[in-house]
């Protein structure tokens, strides 16, 4: 976990990026994937020393992160991961962009497969101003979450945490942690019961594994 004082260095950071430094393990091998600018990776070089490598499919972040001396290559999540060997990461990440990929599941098995644990944060469609502003203006809405108009959106595969946690147990996936948040940072842990959470939860991130026993780190 973050000691106070990296977490206050960051407090300027994404939420979620500070859930996620939280779930990884010192000194990791880690894949970020859909990584943007490198603000993810360079935080867990800063906090945890990590060994991290980066996929991201606009040339200009990259060059972003490249800049910043991380490393970082061209690539796009939905045809790209089939290349990655096994658990070749101790962790696989994937930060609010799973639900702009064509193809989420297959996605997500990739990142189980190359990571001896995949960590996945997304906006939640069920949370009640995004409820509200469907009941009430009878309108696709727009947030801090998704904040582009429904024509010029990247995501296609908008889910809840609820159809989340399904998926996962489709794929016979392990949940080792899971926390929903809003954008303030507030954090309701994710249990059985999920009314509170899917309404209340503005994202959620997941620490997942294979079924399959895994050595402790």
């Amino acid at each position: 976990m973050l000691g106070k004082a990296e977490v206050g260095q960051q407090q300027r950071g994404r939420v979620d990026h500070l859930l996620i430094a939280e779930m990884v393990a010192p000194g990791s091998r880690v894949l970020d994937v859909g990584c943007g600018d490198g603000e993810l990776l360079q935080l867990l070089a800063d906090t945890k020393a990590v060994d991290g490598r980066g996929v991201e499919l606009s040339r200009e972040k990259v060059n972003a992160c490249v800049a910043r001396g991380l490393s970082v290559i061209q690539g796009d999540a939905d045809d790209d991961l089939d290349d990655y060997p096994d658990q070749a990461f101790d962790y696989a990440i994937l930060s609010l962009t799973i639900q702009a990929t064509q193809r989420p599941r297959r996605v997500l098995e990739n990142l189980l497969r190359i990571g001896r644990r995949a960590i996945v944060s997304f906006p939640n469609f069920a949370h009640w101003r995004i409820r509200a502003e469907i009941l009430f203006n009878g309108r696709m809405p727009r947030s801090d979450s998704l904040p582009e108009a429904w024509y010029n959106s990247p995501n296609s595969h908008l889910c809840t945490i609820r159809d989340f946690i399904e998926l996962c147990e489709q794929l016979d996936v392990v949940v080792e942690e899971a926390v929903a948040f809003n954008s303030s940072g507030r954090r309701l842990p994710i249990e059985r019961s999920l009314s509170l959470q899917n309404i209340l939860g503005e994202k959620a991130v997941f620490k997942l594994r294979q079924r399959q026993p895994v050595s402790s780190e």
